[in-house]
């Protein structure tokens, strides 16, 4: 129960308005730790309800202030603006019960409308690290009396190159007593540095292990022949599998309109993200995806980041990602909050040896899977070693064969008796003994 948590009254009426009651695993963990001023490394997956883990006892922490409102208090970072959006969301609704004010900044929207928008002094500030420090630069804020930072999805901002930023926003908040950092994934060497950087002794919570970031979701993999087979597997499961919506990642934008482009022939609801996209077209196509105006969104991963959208049941890997991380990054997104999803990656010949390593770094084996309607020739690497009784036949072949070429024994070289002729240096004659030379008595 949420009531179990040293709350104000104010947030846990709004906990009530809202109709949470059982907080979730990172929420339990979080918290209690959060509401002592601890630091907090938190790894849990998207969807388990991390935001509120990190939104109460930041709101807690500032409901009682009895200070006009003139400087800033709380800052979250965030990868992208439409994570940031939900975000604001997610404050608003906390905070609806008190006096407490969030403002917004992030990229693709009016610079001057942001600046106007500092002025008036929000206690809580949601951006993502690149606009911020344009305003920052501009002279528009200050974060000298913040005192707590949120680094929320830490490893895609690494991902995405803002480490220097997010170091250079945290040194700007000198101040600071309480810093929690939040990713779905454990990252690797640059995030352990920027932990290291920005928090002090801080608590680690490690809510999911990388193998089991899914449980909720069944993975599968399908050969096929070649990107035209891949096409035609895609329109398969997108006609005979059950789902409310789907989304199909590419590592190419020309891959993205081009399955978009085939969709829409066919009379799909479907939108396309990619980098070419600007913030206007990213919109909408959020939108209808999550109002049901569209089933089916193309994307490639740097458009995706931060997509939060309800009901996503469905995940095609056209292809597949290029690292085990962003492979949990695109998979868990399907299969929230205990509800069922499926994630089928779609292999080539040459996508073999990556699907293989990311199933090592997941410690799992994905389920083989072949529909017959749109079967290929292409079944996987074929075995080079061959087993059973078929394998020792050919080992004693082999071994007798090796017998006769490579291990023959040499026989023992014979010395030579000591009245023997004795061979010449070039084999062909045997020389004559000399008689010895008599010695003068």
């Amino acid at each position: 129960m949420f009531s179990q948590f040293a709350l104000h009254e104010r947030l846990l009426k709004a906990v009530a308005e809202l109709k949470f009651v059982e907080p979730t695993p990172v929420q339990a963990a979080a918290i209690p730790l959060a509401l002592q001023g601890r630091d907090l490394r938190v790894t849990a997956q998207t969807g388990s309800g991390k935001t509120a883990a990190f939104v109460l006892p930041m709101l807690n922490r500032l409901v009682d202030l009895k200070q006009k409102r003139v400087e800033i208090r709380a800052l979250v970072l965030l990868p992208t603006r439409e994570l940031a959006q939900q975000t604001l969301k997610e404050v608003e609704r906390f905070s609806q019960f008190t006096f407490i004010k969030a403002g917004l900044i992030t990229g693709g929207e009016d610079f001057k409308e942001q600046a106007a928008m500092l002025r008036k002094v929000p206690d809580v500030l949601i951006g993502t690290p690149g606009r911020l420090l344009e305003q920052l630069n501009a002279g528009n804020l200050h974060l000298e009396h913040v005192q707590v930072i949120v680094l929320d999805e830490a490893d895609r901002m690494l991902d995405m190159g803002f480490a220097e930023d997010v170091e250079r926003l945290c040194n700007e908040c000198p101040n600071r007593e309480q810093t929690m950092l939040f990713s779905a994934t454990t990252g690797g060497a640059g995030l352990r540095d920027m932990i290291g950087k920005v928090l002090k002794t801080p608590e680690h919570l490690m809510l999911n292990s990388v193998s089991q970031l899914a449980e909720g979701t069944r993975q599968q993999i399908i050969t096929a022949d070649h990107n035209q087979h891949k096409e035609q597997i895609v329109q398969w499961l997108l006609q005979n599998e059950t789902y409310d919506k789907a989304i199909i990642f590419t590592n190419t934008r020309v891959m993205a309109d081009r399955i978009y482009g085939h969709l829409v022939a066919k009379d799909y609801k479907a939108f396309v993200l990619h980098g070419d996209k600007d913030q206007k077209d990213r919109k909408l196509a959020i939108e209808r995806l999550k109002q049901g105006g569209a089933k089916i969104l193309v994307a490639t991963d740097v458009a995706a980041r931060g997509l939060d959208v309800d009901g996503l049941d469905l995940v095609i890997n056209f292809d597949m990602p290029r690292s085990g991380d962003e492979y949990v990054h695109r998979i868990g997104r399907t299969g929230r909050a205990g509800n069922e999803g499926l994630a089928v990656s779609l292999i080539c010949h040459g996508d073999w040896n990556l699907m293989s390593s990311i199933e090592r770094y997941l410690k799992q084996s994905f389920e083989r899977r072949v529909i017959k309607e749109v079967k290929g020739t292409y079944t996987g690497p074929k075995k080079v070693k061959a087993s059973g009784k078929a394998a020792g036949v050919k080992k004693k072949k082999a071994d007798k064969k090796g017998d006769k070429k490579v291990v023959a024994k040499r026989k023992p070289t014979a010395k030579p008796k000591p009245n023997a002729p004795l061979a010449s240096a070039d084999g062909l004659a045997p020389l004559k003994r000399r008689k010895p030379t008599p010695t003068a008595e």
